[in-house]
């Protein structure tokens, strides 16, 4: 495992972050331990177990939920559509 201090690879870190996504074991030192950079997996299946600690029976309750709530504040005009672009939110 190439092993670096944070001033070590912050210069270089895109060079680093490279390496370890083509296998390679790199770690940093950080307040006595080294904290490894690895790539991983995101599954978006499982991101409101990951996120929330929803599992998909709460899950599927909650969007129940949400989208009857939106559904009532359209219909009181409390909720109006999005008709802006992405610019608009700077």
């Amino acid at each position: 495992m190439k092993t670096l201090t944070i001033t070590e690879g912050r210069g270089r870190l895109g060079y680093w972050l490279k390496k370890a996504t083509q296998g390679e074991d790199i770690g940093f030192m950080f307040e006595g331990k080294i904290v490894a950079l690895r790539p991983v997996e995101v599954v978006s299946t499982d991101y409101a177990l990951q996120e929330y600690g929803l599992t998909s029976e709460e899950m599927a309750v909650a969007e129940k939920r949400i989208s009857s709530e939106l559904k009532t504040e359209r219909k009181r005009g409390e909720l109006t559509r999005f008709v802006g672009n992405k610019n608009d939110f700077r």
